[in-house]
């Protein structure tokens, strides 16, 4: 190997390492799931909905603490602007839904008479349970497509290695919002499907170079042209991955409580995409014996033909 390439970065040689933390992020992730499961919003559980409107800027804290004094368990945020709110309230058993809505406009009509009521709906748990299933199957269905499109692109090793990376990075996401108690509605669930396009086509991008080196570089061994091949993509890495999450802080701290979560949840998955493509998928090739040879495109029987013909 040239010099340029003993200064570069020795990813291959630290991924047992990685492969230990993403085990224990895993594990942490996986636990956590079992014991506290997630903190689903209304959106999944069912509840009560109330949209109310002000004449002036509203105070989402001061309303939160007038109804946690009530006794409801509700989630307050801005609606559009600084005046619309949203209030979702969970459901309770004995709770009679009909009368939530008059009770919460009631407790906010004596702290400002100047309220004014916009709707009132009602989300049912079937519902709820619906939108997770479906949620769940577009999710397996997603996996599924990629398996068949790395599969035919690449080498069907190339497929399981992106798969397990795309696993590693959706779990320690949601394992994050399990531990953490934030609350997982549907716009994080959109943010987890955006999380494995991303983290795919970083992977992709690793994948594409690793086999151009596989079949440019025939005295390099295949810890040598993964190393090199993530060497020569970490700018690109790098760039794509910070100037991703430049939009999504702005989006964390300037975009408001509606949209919150889908930015954090994409901030977590960003970084453990990116930390995966380096680490994850590529050790996950050189767990399963990827070869040179394996990615040689099948000889044709003609040129054996034409090997035997030029024999003297």
């Amino acid at each position: 190997m040239n010099t340029k390439t003993r200064k570069m970065i020795d990813f291959t040689g630290k991924r047992k390492i990685a492969m230990i933390l993403s085990a224990i992020l895993m594990v942490v992730s996986i636990g956590s799931l079992i014991v506290n499961g997630l903190n689903l919003g209304v959106d999944f559980t069912g509840g009560t909905v109330i949209e109310v409107g002000y004449k002036e800027a509203a105070d989402v804290d001061k309303i939160r603490q007038s109804l946690t004094a009530a006794n409801f368990d509700a989630s307050v945020q801005h609606f559009g602007t600084a005046k619309d709110i949203l209030i979702r309230i969970a459901p309770h058993e004995g709770e009679d839904r009909a009368k939530i809505g008059d009770a919460v406009f009631s407790i906010l009509k004596s702290t400002n008479a100047d309220v004014e009521l916009r709707r009132v709906e009602f989300v049912g748990p079937q519902i709820g349970d619906e939108l997770r299933d479906d949620g769940g199957t577009a999710m397996l269905l997603a996996l599924a497509g990629i398996l068949i499109y790395v599969t035919l692109r690449f080498e069907f090793r190339f497929s399981v290695g992106a798969i397990i990376a795309l696993i590693h990075d959706v779990v320690i996401t949601v394992g994050i919002f399990s531990i953490t108690r934030i609350e997982f509605d549907l716009t994080i669930l959109a943010a987890i499907l955006a999380i494995i396009g991303y983290s795919l086509n970083d992977t992709i991008v690793v994948f594409d170079r690793v086999r151009e080196n596989f079949l440019k570089l025939r005295k390099a061994t295949a810890d040598e042209s993964i190393n090199i091949s993530i060497n020569q993509t970490l700018s690109r890495t790098i760039v794509t991955s910070l100037t991703t999450l430049l939009v999504l802080s702005a989006l964390f701290y300037f975009g408001g409580k509606i949209i919150h979560g889908f930015s954090l949840a994409m901030i977590i998955g960003v970084i453990v995409g990116t930390y995966s493509s380096i680490f994850v998928a590529s050790s996950s090739l050189l767990m399963m014996g990827i070869t040179r040879e394996a990615l040689l495109p099948p000889e044709k029987e003609g040129d054996d033909q034409e090997e035997l013909t030029d024999m003297p």
